[in-house]
């Protein structure tokens, strides 16, 4: 039985819809998890074929997992993952199992960001940058030549470990924070951005690069982190601006020594010129899939699993439809007690998709990642400001109704999580 096993996934987003798109294929589905909320829940998940517990972090494990499978005379054709934290390692044990359609390799250089920037240092795309690694954190003096700046971890994800320094003091501060809580691993300093922020989906078969998206990214500057709450699908860039974009990013995955696979780039475009915000060997998460496809009838993950398969993907728009998707976002900490407003939302002029995440009883906080957005609106318009306001206006009337519990309740709803 063909077969195709999936490292992981969340209950929606990306990693989810690559499973029902397998199964539309004709693929048995294997899904490898270590979340025990899936396997009580078995039923919400009609499309994984067979479900099994296991460590994801342990590679001893999966390689056990995925020998039983063989033995049980399954024939896996791919093993892949769509989430940052295990596309490396599907693509581990991928190359192990004989079934390499994506490099383990050029992952590894993508995920980390020193080694990222390393790679495109000396060219126009790369931001000034330093590594910081011991004890040797810049002097005073030598901080305030280069302010405002970005201190980063370079294995952050989702803005976590991501913070605007624009003083000494707080330069002390998250350096004190990064040691502590990352004894051994080096700092990235990046010189602060500004200019308008792109997100650019591509899919990669035979060196060719493929543009199947171009997002421009609304940031919300929120409890010094940055979060992206919209995007703005761009169906029809100026020629100059898009002839621009492909060959950077063209460059940049050239660099980086991808002939095969898929990836997306977050860039920022300042003054003409383009630069590297950040590279990951995946097609992002949340509600990106669902976008590509409301906008240009592209479901991008099918695409990149037909390249995983050694078929040819085919990116090429249905159709052309100006599309905003605006994430909810909560201001304050507390339990949920109730979710209001959904279905007016759903009533909304323009509205294609809708999703809020947490039940009640879940934990809610100010975000400091981008797993902290609470709820989508995807929308569709005659024009972009037309897309936008009808997610806008939907995303507005969606509420959480919180109430706070004493700290040690908190804490423990924090935990359970």
């Amino acid at each position: 039985m063909k077969t195709i096993v999936f490292i992981g996934t969340l209950k929606s987003g990306s990693s989810r819809e690559a499973i029902k798109v397998a199964e539309q294929l004709g693929y048995y589905t294997v899904l490898l998890t270590g979340r025990l909320d899936f396997l009580d829940n078995r039923t919400d998940f009609h499309d994984v074929h067979l479900m099994r517990k296991c460590n994801l972090n342990k590679m001893s494990e999966l390689r056990d997992a995925i020998n039983n499978l063989i033995s049980y005379g399954l024939d896996i054709k791919v093993i892949v993952s769509f989430l940052d934290a295990r596309c490396y390692t599907a693509a581990l044990l991928a190359e192990e199992f004989g079934l390499g359609a994506f490099s383990s390799q050029v992952m590894s250089k993508m995920k980390n960001k020193i080694i990222s920037r390393g790679l495109i240092s000396g060219t126009e795309y790369c931001p000034n940058y330093l590594t910081l690694s011991g004890d040797n954190a810049l002097s005073e003096e030598e901080l305030k030549k280069k302010l405002p700046i970005i201190i980063k971890s370079p294995k952050s994800t989702g803005s976590k470990d991501v913070y605007k320094v624009t003083s000494y003091e707080e330069f002390i501060k998250y350096y004190n924070i990064f040691k502590s809580k990352y004894p051994n691993r080096s700092i990235l300093i990046e010189e602060f951005l500004d200019g308008p922020q792109y997100l650019i989906e591509t899919v990669v078969k035979e060196n060719h690069v493929n543009i199947a998206a171009i997002i421009e990214q609304e940031i919300t500057f929120t409890n010094n982190h940055f979060i992206v709450t919209g995007y703005n699908m761009l169906i029809a860039p100026p020629k100059k601006f898009y002839d621009s974009l492909k060959k950077a990013v063209s460059d940049i995955i050239k660099i980086h020594g991808m002939k095969k696979g898929s990836c997306h780039l977050e860039m920022r475009y300042i003054k003409g010129k383009w630069k590297l915000v950040e590279i990951n060997p995946r097609i992002s998460g949340a509600n990106l899939n669902k976008m590509i496809e409301i906008s240009f009838g592209i479901n991008l993950v099918g695409e990149i699993l037909k390249i995983a398969l050694g078929e040819v993907p085919d990116v090429k728009p249905k159709f052309k439809k100006y599309t905003f998707a605006k994430y909810v976002i909560s201001p304050q900490s507390g339990i949920l007690e109730e979710v209001t407003g959904t279905e007016d939302a759903s009533k909304c002029s323009g509205v294609e998709f809708i999703e809020v995440l947490p039940k009640k009883g879940a934990f809610l906080k100010p975000p400091v990642t981008m797993g902290n957005r609470y709820a989508c609106v995807i929308a569709t318009g005659d024009t972009e400001e037309e897309a936008k306001a009808y997610a806008n206006l939907a995303a507005s009337k969606i509420n959480f109704k919180l109430t706070s519990k004493p700290n040690n309740v908190i804490e423990k709803v924090e935990s359970d999580k």
